[in-house]
Protein backbone atom coordinates (compact mmCIF):
# COMPACT_ATOMS: atom_id res chain seq x y z
CA UNK A 1 0.00 0.00 0.00
CA UNK A 2 1.12 3.14 -0.62
CA UNK A 3 1.99 5.86 1.91
CA UNK A 4 0.27 8.57 0.42
CA UNK A 5 -3.16 6.14 0.28
CA UNK A 6 -2.92 5.28 3.84
CA UNK A 7 -2.21 8.89 4.93
CA UNK A 8 -5.51 9.68 2.80
CA UNK A 9 -7.59 6.94 3.92
CA UNK A 10 -6.46 7.62 7.84
CA UNK A 11 -7.04 10.90 7.51
CA UNK A 12 -10.72 10.30 6.29
CA UNK A 13 -11.12 8.00 9.26
CA UNK A 14 -10.42 10.32 11.69
CA UNK A 15 -11.88 13.38 10.44
CA UNK A 16 -15.14 13.03 13.00
CA UNK A 17 -12.75 13.63 16.09
CA UNK A 18 -10.14 15.89 14.43
CA UNK A 19 -9.68 18.49 11.65
CA UNK A 20 -8.35 17.47 8.73
CA UNK A 21 -4.92 19.16 9.09
CA UNK A 22 -4.90 17.72 12.72
CA UNK A 23 -5.71 14.62 11.70
CA UNK A 24 -3.07 14.25 9.29
CA UNK A 25 -0.55 15.54 11.59
CA UNK A 26 -1.51 12.51 13.90
CA UNK A 27 -1.05 9.80 11.01
CA UNK A 28 2.31 11.82 10.64
CA UNK A 29 3.80 11.00 13.84
CA UNK A 30 2.51 7.64 13.51
CA UNK A 31 4.19 7.10 10.46
CA UNK A 32 7.71 8.12 11.73
CA UNK A 33 8.05 6.47 14.73
CA UNK A 34 6.55 2.87 13.15
CA UNK A 35 8.42 3.21 9.38
CA UNK A 36 11.19 5.98 10.16
CA UNK A 37 10.05 8.30 7.45
CA UNK A 38 9.64 12.00 7.32
CA UNK A 39 7.09 14.51 7.59
CA UNK A 40 8.16 15.68 3.61
CA UNK A 41 8.10 11.81 2.60
CA UNK A 42 4.89 11.77 0.78
CA UNK A 43 5.76 14.68 -0.83
CA UNK A 44 9.12 13.96 -2.24
CA UNK A 45 8.29 10.19 -2.52
CA UNK A 46 4.94 9.64 -3.80
CA UNK A 47 5.51 6.17 -4.49
CA UNK A 48 6.85 5.19 -1.44
CA UNK A 49 5.34 1.72 -0.85
CA UNK A 50 4.70 0.42 3.03
CA UNK A 51 6.29 -2.51 3.93
CA UNK A 52 3.63 -4.94 4.07
CA UNK A 53 4.99 -6.51 6.92
CA UNK A 54 4.34 -2.98 8.98
CA UNK A 55 0.87 -2.71 7.71
CA UNK A 56 -1.07 -4.12 10.57
CA UNK A 57 0.60 -2.50 13.47
CA UNK A 58 -0.02 0.75 11.55
CA UNK A 59 -3.85 -0.73 11.18
CA UNK A 60 -3.93 -1.40 14.91
CA UNK A 61 -2.65 1.78 16.11
CA UNK A 62 -5.36 3.85 13.27
CA UNK A 63 -7.99 1.77 15.46
CA UNK A 64 -6.94 3.00 18.59
CA UNK A 65 -6.66 6.85 17.26
CA UNK A 66 -10.15 6.13 15.81
CA UNK A 67 -11.49 5.28 19.02
CA UNK A 68 -10.21 9.15 20.39
CA UNK A 69 -6.75 7.20 22.31
CA UNK A 70 -4.27 9.74 22.15
CA UNK A 71 -1.23 9.36 19.64
CA UNK A 72 1.20 9.82 22.98
CA UNK A 73 -0.19 6.38 24.05
CA UNK A 74 -0.68 4.74 20.83
CA UNK A 75 2.78 5.65 20.65
CA UNK A 76 4.08 5.21 24.14
CA UNK A 77 6.00 8.51 24.29
CA UNK A 78 5.84 11.89 24.18
CA UNK A 79 8.53 14.97 22.98
CA UNK A 80 9.35 17.51 25.60
CA UNK A 81 11.62 20.63 25.03
CA UNK A 82 13.94 18.34 22.75
CA UNK A 83 13.47 14.71 25.30
CA UNK A 84 11.40 11.49 24.77
CA UNK A 85 9.29 10.65 27.45
CA UNK A 86 7.68 7.23 28.08
CA UNK A 87 3.84 7.79 28.45
CA UNK A 88 1.03 5.97 29.76
CA UNK A 89 -2.30 6.52 30.46
CA UNK A 90 -1.36 6.53 34.40
CA UNK A 91 0.33 10.32 33.32
CA UNK A 92 -0.59 13.11 31.65
CA UNK A 93 0.68 13.91 28.20
CA UNK A 94 3.05 16.50 28.40
CA UNK A 95 1.77 19.96 27.34
CA UNK A 96 3.84 23.26 25.78
CA UNK A 97 2.53 25.24 28.45
CA UNK A 98 4.47 23.09 30.53
CA UNK A 99 7.98 23.38 28.95
CA UNK A 100 7.20 27.27 29.85
CA UNK A 101 7.25 26.56 33.34
CA UNK A 102 10.47 24.16 32.53
CA UNK A 103 12.07 27.24 31.38
CA UNK A 104 11.44 29.93 34.03
CA UNK A 105 12.51 27.32 36.23
CA UNK A 106 16.00 26.69 34.83
CA UNK A 107 16.33 30.03 34.52
CA UNK A 108 16.24 30.42 38.47
CA UNK A 109 18.30 27.36 39.07
CA UNK A 110 21.07 28.57 36.51
CA UNK A 111 20.90 31.95 39.01
CA UNK A 112 21.95 29.78 41.76
CA UNK A 113 24.97 28.27 43.67
CA UNK A 114 25.47 24.10 42.03
CA UNK A 115 23.57 21.89 43.70
CA UNK A 116 20.28 23.96 43.88
CA UNK A 117 17.64 21.67 45.43
CA UNK A 118 13.93 21.42 43.77
CA UNK A 119 10.97 19.55 45.03
CA UNK A 120 8.55 18.87 42.13
CA UNK A 121 4.92 18.13 43.45
CA UNK A 122 2.30 16.31 41.56
CA UNK A 123 5.30 14.97 39.64
CA UNK A 124 3.55 12.74 36.95
CA UNK A 125 5.61 11.57 34.22
CA UNK A 126 8.58 12.85 35.64
CA UNK A 127 8.77 15.27 32.75
CA UNK A 128 9.47 18.76 34.77
CA UNK A 129 12.07 16.61 37.54
CA UNK A 130 13.92 15.15 34.91
CA UNK A 131 14.01 18.20 32.48
CA UNK A 132 15.80 20.64 35.67
CA UNK A 133 17.95 17.89 36.60
CA UNK A 134 19.56 17.34 32.92
CA UNK A 135 19.18 21.21 31.83
CA UNK A 136 21.16 22.28 34.95
CA UNK A 137 24.16 19.33 36.13
CA UNK A 138 24.00 19.24 40.00
CA UNK A 139 20.90 19.75 40.48
CA UNK A 140 19.02 17.75 43.45
CA UNK A 141 15.36 16.72 42.06
CA UNK A 142 12.80 15.13 44.09
CA UNK A 143 9.99 14.13 42.22
CA UNK A 144 6.66 13.26 44.40
CA UNK A 145 3.08 11.84 43.46
CA UNK A 146 0.39 9.60 44.78
CA UNK A 147 -0.32 7.49 41.99
CA UNK A 148 2.35 4.99 41.99
CA UNK A 149 1.85 3.83 38.09
CA UNK A 150 2.83 7.07 37.61
CA UNK A 151 6.02 6.86 39.61
CA UNK A 152 6.40 3.41 38.01
CA UNK A 153 6.60 5.80 34.68
CA UNK A 154 9.04 8.52 36.33
CA UNK A 155 11.65 6.20 37.18
CA UNK A 156 10.93 4.37 34.08
CA UNK A 157 12.57 6.99 31.85
CA UNK A 158 15.77 6.64 30.37
CA UNK A 159 18.31 9.10 29.70
CA UNK A 160 22.28 9.53 29.69
CA UNK A 161 23.62 11.34 33.08
CA UNK A 162 26.12 13.88 31.76
CA UNK A 163 28.64 16.35 33.10
CA UNK A 164 27.56 15.65 36.45
CA UNK A 165 23.73 15.64 36.22
CA UNK A 166 22.10 13.60 38.93
CA UNK A 167 18.57 11.06 38.11
CA UNK A 168 15.60 12.65 39.92
CA UNK A 169 14.66 10.53 43.13
CA UNK A 170 10.95 9.59 42.75
CA UNK A 171 8.66 9.00 45.95
CA UNK A 172 5.00 8.58 46.62
CA UNK A 173 3.29 11.55 48.60
CA UNK A 174 -0.18 13.00 49.32
CA UNK A 175 0.53 16.12 47.77
CA UNK A 176 -2.98 17.12 49.74
CA UNK A 177 -1.17 16.28 53.11
CA UNK A 178 1.46 18.47 53.47
CA UNK A 179 2.09 17.80 57.02
CA UNK A 180 2.95 14.19 56.22
CA UNK A 181 6.00 12.56 57.63
CA UNK A 182 8.89 13.78 54.66
CA UNK A 183 12.36 12.89 54.70
CA UNK A 184 13.66 14.95 51.91
CA UNK A 185 14.26 19.07 51.99
CA UNK A 186 15.07 21.57 52.32
CA UNK A 187 14.90 22.63 49.02
CA UNK A 188 15.67 26.08 47.25
CA UNK A 189 12.79 25.61 44.92
CA UNK A 190 9.15 23.91 44.39
CA UNK A 191 7.69 23.52 41.68
CA UNK A 192 4.43 21.49 40.82
CA UNK A 193 1.71 21.50 37.78
CA UNK A 194 -0.82 20.19 39.67
CA UNK A 195 -4.60 19.51 38.94
CA UNK A 196 -6.59 22.81 37.83
CA UNK A 197 -9.19 22.17 35.35
CA UNK A 198 -12.69 23.07 37.34
CA UNK A 199 -15.30 20.15 36.42
CA UNK A 200 -17.56 22.50 34.64
CA UNK A 201 -15.05 23.12 32.22
CA UNK A 202 -15.42 19.30 31.09
CA UNK A 203 -17.89 20.43 28.70
CA UNK A 204 -15.08 21.84 26.55
CA UNK A 205 -12.95 18.86 26.64
CA UNK A 206 -12.23 16.86 24.23
CA UNK A 207 -12.79 13.11 24.64
CA UNK A 208 -9.14 11.74 23.81
CA UNK A 209 -8.33 14.01 26.96
CA UNK A 210 -11.60 13.17 28.64
CA UNK A 211 -11.59 9.32 28.53
CA UNK A 212 -7.88 8.68 28.44
CA UNK A 213 -6.37 10.96 30.68
CA UNK A 214 -6.14 10.40 34.26
CA UNK A 215 -8.79 12.39 35.62
CA UNK A 216 -7.45 12.16 39.15
CA UNK A 217 -4.04 14.84 37.37
CA UNK A 218 -6.75 16.94 36.01
CA UNK A 219 -9.45 18.36 37.88
CA UNK A 220 -10.70 19.54 40.68
CA UNK A 221 -13.89 20.35 42.27
CA UNK A 222 -15.79 23.75 41.41
CA UNK A 223 -16.13 24.18 44.99
CA UNK A 224 -12.83 24.24 45.99
CA UNK A 225 -10.22 25.24 42.88
CA UNK A 226 -7.66 26.19 44.54
CA UNK A 227 -7.16 23.02 46.53
CA UNK A 228 -3.64 22.15 45.69
CA UNK A 229 -2.70 25.57 45.33
CA UNK A 230 -3.19 25.39 49.42
CA UNK A 231 -1.00 22.51 49.61
CA UNK A 232 1.56 23.63 47.68
CA UNK A 233 1.77 26.70 49.66
CA UNK A 234 1.59 24.53 53.02
CA UNK A 235 4.53 22.43 51.65
CA UNK A 236 7.06 25.43 50.31
CA UNK A 237 6.05 27.08 53.79
CA UNK A 238 7.07 24.28 55.23
CA UNK A 239 10.00 22.93 52.80
CA UNK A 240 11.98 25.87 51.36
CA UNK A 241 14.70 27.68 52.38
CA UNK A 242 14.80 30.99 53.72
CA UNK A 243 14.47 33.43 49.97
CA UNK A 244 13.19 30.13 48.32
CA UNK A 245 11.47 30.24 45.65
CA UNK A 246 8.15 28.76 44.36
CA UNK A 247 6.43 28.08 40.66
CA UNK A 248 3.47 26.53 39.77
CA UNK A 249 1.57 26.31 36.60
CA UNK A 250 -2.63 27.30 36.78
CA UNK A 251 -5.72 27.64 35.51
CA UNK A 252 -5.97 30.70 33.21
CA UNK A 253 -9.25 32.09 34.84
CA UNK A 254 -8.28 31.55 38.77
CA UNK A 255 -4.42 34.08 38.10
CA UNK A 256 -5.63 36.56 40.54
CA UNK A 257 -6.97 33.98 43.07
CA UNK A 258 -4.16 32.14 43.22
CA UNK A 259 -1.31 34.49 43.44
CA UNK A 260 -3.35 36.22 46.52
CA UNK A 261 -3.71 33.01 48.00
CA UNK A 262 0.03 32.47 48.18
CA UNK A 263 0.46 36.26 49.26
CA UNK A 264 -2.05 35.27 51.87
CA UNK A 265 0.37 32.03 52.80
CA UNK A 266 2.98 35.17 53.75
CA UNK A 267 5.34 34.68 50.41
CA UNK A 268 6.67 38.03 49.06
CA UNK A 269 6.61 38.63 46.06
CA UNK A 270 4.19 36.92 44.36
CA UNK A 271 3.89 37.72 40.22
CA UNK A 272 1.43 36.10 37.77
CA UNK A 273 3.07 35.24 34.50
CA UNK A 274 1.33 34.54 31.21
CA UNK A 275 2.14 32.07 28.76
CA UNK A 276 2.54 31.78 25.01
CA UNK A 277 -0.79 32.62 24.38
CA UNK A 278 -0.86 36.17 27.02
CA UNK A 279 -3.31 33.80 28.99
CA UNK A 280 -2.18 33.70 33.31
CA UNK A 281 -1.01 30.73 33.60
CA UNK A 282 2.05 30.79 36.31
CA UNK A 283 2.52 32.24 39.53
CA UNK A 284 5.71 32.93 40.92
CA UNK A 285 6.78 33.58 44.81
CA UNK A 286 9.40 33.82 47.34
CA UNK A 287 9.84 32.62 51.27
CA UNK A 288 11.01 35.80 53.09
CA UNK A 289 14.29 35.49 53.77
CA UNK A 290 14.24 36.15 57.55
Amino acid sequence: MLLTAFLKEGTAALEPLYPVREARSLLLMLCEAQLGVQRHTPILEPSYEIPAGRLPSLWDALERLKKGEPVQYVLGFSDFLGRRFRVSPAVLIPRPETEQLVTAAVEILRGLPRGARVLDLCTGSGCIAWSLALEVPGTSVVGADISQEALQVARGQEFPLEAGAQAPVFVQADVLAPEQPFSFGPFDLVVSNPPYILEREKVWMRPNVLDYEPSLALFVPDSDPLLFYRAVAAWSSRLLVPGGTGLVEINETLGAPTAELFASAGFSPVRQMKDFFDKDRFVGFRKSAF
